[in-house]
């Protein structure tokens, strides 16, 4: 599950903008969001783990 979602994380970052049109400008604001709820859930699950 994790190979998964690391793969859709990878292809959301970098070719998000080519799939879904993005322009430069919320290109840029769906990556940081992507990227904070990637590094977020990360962190949640090895809490819950823990």
């Amino acid at each position: 599950m994790v190979g998964l979602s690391a793969a859709m994380f990878v292809a959301m970052f970098g070719f998000g903008s080519q799939i879904f049109g993005w322009s430069r400008y919320t290109q840029d604001e769906v990556q940081l969001a992507l990227f904070l709820s990637f590094v977020l859930g990360i962190l949640c699950g090895y809490k819950t783990k823990g």
